[in-house]
């Protein structure tokens, strides 16, 4: 499977996203939108972005009902994004009627992939917030499998589940791994954090990258430097 490096347009504006990309020329990018730029533009950004030729992972994190969640994703498949996210917490028929949504709404090829636990989510949190007495690990592993089960494409998780990922859903069940910093990078907000090289070697197939990218003064030659610790 290919890896591919993902970079989160992380901009509140249409605007400021394109004004990013231009830096690019021509070059076609893998690019996250997610709650931030989605819900203060709308669609309009999808289709801006996709006009492009840009590939798009739509990271929206659709977390309700089996019925409301088929009905936004049968709505949300006239984009024909790449990626498409809900919550595995949701539960095995939720997550059913995501991949459902999408495939009656006519995107076949939209891989519909599970929100395990968030990489800024520690163990000690997890525990004392969501009351789950297993390690952050098993729980990751089972909202994995739970995934699979229900026909889902693939999950997101750190870096440092995706190896354990592998081995019980399979070489093509896709791990996307935000987290991810370089070495000279702060931390921020996340706590399950991994450099480029140790996510390719630890069996991610994409990765998520934000602001080592967009906050760089040369975001152009950072993203091709990450690229190629990530994809050689």
């Amino acid at each position: 499977m290919k890896k591919e490096v993902i970079v989160a347009l992380d901009f509140p504006t249409v605007e400021e996203s394109l004004e990013f990309l231009e830096k690019f020329g021509d070059e076609k990018l893998f690019v996250k939108i997610g709650l931030e730029l989605y819900l203060q533009n709308g669609q309009v950004v999808v289709e801006q972005i996709k006009k492009l030729g840009h590939k798009i992972f739509l990271d929206l994190k659709l977390h309700d009902i089996p019925n409301t969640v088929y009905g936004a994703a049968k709505g949300l498949a006239q984009f024909h994004v790449d990626i498409l996210t809900v919550h595995a917490a949701g539960g095995y028929e939720m997550l059913k009627a995501a991949k459902q949504g999408m495939v009656d709404g006519g995107s076949f090829d939209t891989n519909v992939i599970a929100i395990t636990q968030l990489t800024s989510t520690s163990e000690q949190d997890m525990r004392e917030y969501q009351c789950i007495p297993l390690t952050l690990e098993k729980s990751v592993i089972h909202y994995a499998k739970l995934a699979k089960q229900a026909g889902l494409d693939g999950v997101v998780s750190s870096v440092w589940e995706a190896g354990k990922i592998t081995e019980n859903c399979g070489e093509d069940f896709l791990k996307v791994t935000p987290g991810i910093r370089l070495e000279t990078d702060e931390v921020g907000d996340q706590k399950r954090v991994a450099t480029p090289k140790v996510a390719s070697v630890e069996g991610s197939t994409h990765i998520v990258v934000g602001r080592s990218i967009t906050k760089a003064e040369k975001p152009v030659e950072v993203y091709h430097f990450i690229k190629e610790q990530f994809t050689k």
